[in-house]
């Protein structure tokens, strides 16, 4: 019986088989590419944090100059009022440039690329996802510092509720930033992702309990923020952070963002897994 015995280039010739990386390694690499694309230019390192800054200065020193002592509870000055709801709607922002984001890298061709490799496509979501409320935390973190130490904002709940309230507006912020992530792998164009961005950004804001209290605004409008899911989100975080008592609000925001966040990630998935070619 003749033994062959292969050849240097017969074996150089065989196909390589890449193993794919485990599950912690993937989310660990594609996490830190989309943290270092966030912070690889410091100007947008910069407008990235001054942004909510501006915003809470109009809200706080507009907004509340012509806010009616009337309208408020008895007791709780308008930055303390005002400053919970700005935990969730200054990471609206940011969940809506997620989708963007991920646009972005299925029109320069990144997404192409990782399509080659033994990479798990649901990872590429879960970094974008994850790198973007990192983002938000930051961005709520310098707020809170700032609404303290330049505005007054001393809530009744102290730094425990308000730690509470910031631990709930993220996860609130998680299942809206699944949500437009979800919308960008069907939509898959920036122009339509920018008009949707658009039509859902102010409505999800102003059309609820954020600035003022539902018995302030017309009829009409009261309704429409009645069935706003931000104004559950509002709600809650306002009542832990004012040391309000708690009825079904903290539950309510929890459950509706676990239920929303579950739904979006499905879809993300599904719409991430078709072809790439528009």
């Amino acid at each position: 019986m003749t033994v062959t015995v292969p050849t240097d280039r017969a074996r150089s010739a065989a196909p390589v088989r890449w193993q794919p990386a485990g599950a912690r390694a993937q989310f660990a690499v594609l996490t830190g590419r989309s943290l270092r694309g966030l912070v690889a230019d410091r100007r947008l390192v910069v407008l990235t944090l001054v942004q909510p800054l501006i915003l809470l200065v109009i809200f706080s020193q507009v907004f509340g100059s012509m806010a009616s002592p009337d309208h408020f509870p008895a007791g709780v000055s308008y930055i303390d009022y005002l400053m919970p709801a700005i935990l969730v709607t200054s990471g609206i922002t940011s969940a809506v440039g997620s989708g963007a984001e991920l646009i972005r890298d299925m029109d320069n061709g990144v997404l192409t690329r990782f399509r080659s490799l033994p990479v798990g496509l649901h990872w590429i979501l879960v970094a974008r996802a994850v790198t973007d409320v990192l983002r938000t935390a930051a961005q709520t973190v310098l707020l809170l510092v700032c609404a303290a130490l330049c505005f007054g904002f001393d809530p009744a709940g102290g730094l425990p509720g308000v730690l509470v309230a910031l631990v709930l507006s993220l996860l609130v912020i998680a299942s809206l930033t699944w949500v437009f992530i979800a919308v960008g792998t069907w939509v898959r164009s920036a122009r339509i992702m920018q008009s949707v961005s658009g039509l859902a950004l102010f409505p999800l804001m102003f059309a609820s309990s954020a600035y003022v209290p539902l018995d302030a605004l017309p009829a009409w409008l009261r309704a429409v923020a009645v069935v706003n899911p931000v104004s559950y989100a509002v709600d809650a975080t306002r009542a832990l952070a004012l040391d309000w008592p708690l009825g079904g609000e903290v539950l309510g925001a929890v459950a509706t963002s676990l239920l929303i966040m579950a739904l979006a990630v499905w879809a993300a998935v599904a719409g991430f897994r078709r072809p790439l070619s528009r």
